[in-house]
C-alpha cells in the first residue's frame, strides 16, 4: 500500500464520497436529493443506506416528532437553558442538552427495543406471545432491576397522550403492508402484562415504548432508537435555548436563588 492509498484508507466511509466539485451520499449526488427527499428520508439514507419508501418515512416521521420536547422539568431541557444563561454559544447550549441524554434520561428507548427485540427472539424460538413476554419481563428485571423501560409516566398517568396516537398510525401502517404490525403487538403485550402484574392497575406506555415500538417496525437495531431520539429532543433542546436566549437572564441556576438547597449534615440519615 501506497502512502497515498494509506492515508485514504485511515478514514473508511460508505456514507458519503466526496471531492472537489462532487458530493454524494450513499451513491446519491446532494443535488438530486434536494428538494426530492424529506428530512427523515435522509437520516435513514444516511443511517441505513437506502432510502426509505413514503410510507416507511412518513411513519419514522411520526416517532420523531412525538419526542422533541417535554418541557423545562426534562433534564435535558433544563440543563440547555441553565447553559443559555452562562454565555455560551447556541451550540453549546444543544451540546449541554443532548449530553444529558443518557441511560436513565433518553436510553430508555433504546432499553425497550432491546426488550422488544429478545421477546420476539423467543417467540422466534417458538414460544407463545404471552408466556414469551413474561419470560422477557423476567429477564429484563434480572439485569435491569424492577422498572422496565417504556412503561410508566410521572406525570401522564394512565395514559401518556403520544403513545395511543403512535400505536394507532402503527396498526395503519400495518394495515397497509408498511410495517407487520408485530412489535406493536408485542408492545400492546408488554403493557397488558405489566398492569396484570400491578394487579389490574393500568400502566402507560409512554414515549419511549411507542416510538421503540416504530423504531422495530422500521427494522433500527436498538442503539439506533437511542440516537434517533437525540435527534428528535435536539428541537426541542435548540427552541428553549434559543427561547431563553431571547428572555435573557444571568447564570440562572435549578431553582430561584431565594431558595436554598437543604443542609444535611454529615452522617444525618435522618
Amino acid at each position: 500500500m501506497t502512502d497515498a492509498d494509506e492515508i485514504r484508507h485511515w478514514w473508511r466511509t460508505s456514507i458519503i464520497d466526496m471531492e472537489p466539485g462532487k458530493i454524494a451520499f450513499r451513491g446519491h449526488p446532494i443535488e438530486d436529493l434536494i428538494g426530492a427527499v424529506s428530512f427523515p428520508q435522509m437520516i435513514w439514507l444516511m443511517v441505513r443506506g437506502d432510502l426509505p419508501s413514503k410510507q416507511q418515512a412518513d411513519l419514522f416521521e411520526c416517532a420523531l416528532v412525538a419526542g422533541v420536547d417535554h418541557g423545562p422539568q426534562a433534564p435535558s431541557i433544563a440543563a440547555a437553558r441553565m447553559a443559555a444563561t452562562c454565555g455560551v454559544g447556541l451550540n453549546n447550549v444543544m451540546a449541554t442538552g443532548v449530553n444529558m441524554l443518557g441511560d436513565v434520561h433518553g436510553g430508555a428507548g433504546e432499553q425497550c427495543a432491546e426488550l422488544y427485540y429478545d421477546i420476539a427472539a423467543r417467540m422466534d424460538g417458538g414460544v407463545v406471545l404471552d408466556q414469551a413476554v413474561r419470560d422477557g419481563l423476567d429477564a429484563w428485571r434480572a439485569e435491569y432491576g424492577k422498572i422496565v423501560s417504556g412503561f410508566g409516566h410521572r406525570f401522564h398517568k394512565p395514559v401518556d397522550p403520544r403513545a395511543p396516537r403512535l400505536m394507532g398510525l402503527v396498526r395503519d401502517a400495518a394495515r397497509d403492508g408498511t410495517v407487520s404490525g408485530r412489535f406493536a403487538k408485542i408492545g400492546e403485550a408488554v403493557q397488558d402484562e405489566l398492569g396484570r402484574q400491578r394487579g389490574g392497575r393500568p400502566i402507560a406506555m409512554n414515549i419511549d415504548g411507542a416510538t421503540a415500538v416504530i423504531f422495530c417496525e422500521l427494522g433500527f437495531p436498538p442503539p439506533l432508537s437511542r440516537g434517533l431520539f437525540c435527534l428528535s429532543r435536539s428541537v426541542g433542546v435548540l427552541a428553549h435555548g434559543w427561547e431563553q436566549m431571547q428572555q435573557g437572564g444571568r447564570n440562572k441556576g435549578p431553582m430561584p436563588p431565594k431558595y436554598l438547597p437543604e443542609y444535611e449534615p454529615k452522617g444525618d440519615a435522618s
